[in-house]
């Protein structure tokens, strides 16, 4: 059965961090119902222990095109390298290729498929593509894996673990897209994205016997592990793929009403992000959508059978 893209995803990752992105990026463009215009390659936070290099974007960009070659799609998917580092002001973009093809392609007239951003990292680049033109807040969906849990919504709300990850990598950035602007917004915070477990067993069973990309997948998991046995942290037999949420929700929509994602979520009102990832009342109105629950079901078994699938293909994989 031929299946045509339904949407465009621009893919926005740390991918020299958490081997989770890379599971991201191989099922998006395993996935026909989405058309990939590019992808880009964003930074950790500085000194992370993953890449600890002033180079964190170039990384993050070499590796997407390697996986992109593996894939068969190096040509037909371009790939950026983001900023290195962190906005220095809330007001102050940085002016790179990557916002600029944020901007390009959010400002496109010569389609109707619609438009998100898929965002596993830090906001550097987005925040600076809004910045830059605000007109494109309008014209597209972020989708935003990070930010802590919310009170009132969540069912766990973390008060051990303080900063979230992705909120950190970029603080100024996160909080100009928040409170700066009226984009359309769909956040999966912590509580929610730490649902997307995976086991080893699954992993060894469904990932590493599916050819040369679901053995390249299973290894980076085996890095990720060994990486943390030498700094004294025991994972025990799951990893969590945080980023997954990223396709089941734009390219895993029902087909009735797309807007409507086989998740549960809340509408609540735009909160004003603060400094140290807490929310306060915002002013600006509207709303974001909070995913509260992940249908890790059908996000994880679609992953498996596409994995299968290329397998059995070979270099014909988006064909």
């Amino acid at each position: 059965m031929k299946i045509g893209p339904r949407a465009r995803v621009i893919i926005d990752n740390d991918f020299s961090g958490d081997p989770d992105d890379l599971f991201q990026l191989v099922h998006h463009v395993l996935s026909p119902s989405v058309e990939i215009p590019f992808v880009i390659g964003s930074h950790l936070s500085r000194g992370d222990f993953q890449d600890p290099s002033d180079q964190q974007a170039d990384n993050a960009a070499r590796i997407a095109r390697g996986w992109l070659a593996l894939l068969g799609v190096a040509e037909s998917i371009p790939v950026y390298a983001g900023s290195n580092t962190a906005l220095t002001a809330q007001d102050r973009p940085i002016d790179n290729a990557a916002a600029r093809a944020i901007i390009a392609e959010a400002m496109r007239d010569d389609t109707d498929l619609p438009l998100f951003i898929a965002l596993g990292a830090g906001l550097t680049e987005f925040a600076s593509a809004l910045m830059l033109e605000p007109r494109i807040a309008q014209r597209l969906t972020a989708v935003w894996i990070g930010g802590r849990e919310h009170p009132g919504i969540a069912r766990h709300v973390d008060t051990k673990t303080y900063a979230e990850y992705n909120h950190e990598i970029d603080v100024l950035a996160g909080c100009a897209v928040f409170n700066d602007f009226d984009v359309s917004l769909w956040q999966v915070p912590r509580d929610a994205y730490m649902q997307c477990g995976i086991s080893m067993a699954e992993l060894e069973s469904r990932v590493r016997p599916a050819g040369e990309l679901g053995r390249r997948l299973a290894e980076s998991l085996d890095h990720a592990f060994a990486r943390a046995a030498g700094l004294g942290w025991n994972f025990g037999e799951t990893y969590v793929l945080g980023d997954s949420p990223l396709v089941l929700l734009t390219a895993l929509t029902v087909p009735y009403h797309p807007h409507v994602v086989a998740s549960e979520y809340a509408e609540v009102p735009r909160p004003h992000l603060n400094a140290d990832g807490t929310y306060a009342p915002g002013a600006r109105g509207g709303t974001i959508r909070v995913i509260t629950r992940v249908d890790t079901r059908t996000m994880h078994e679609d992953l498996f059978a596409k994995l299968a699938a290329a397998a059995d293909a070979g270099p014909a994989l988006r064909s």
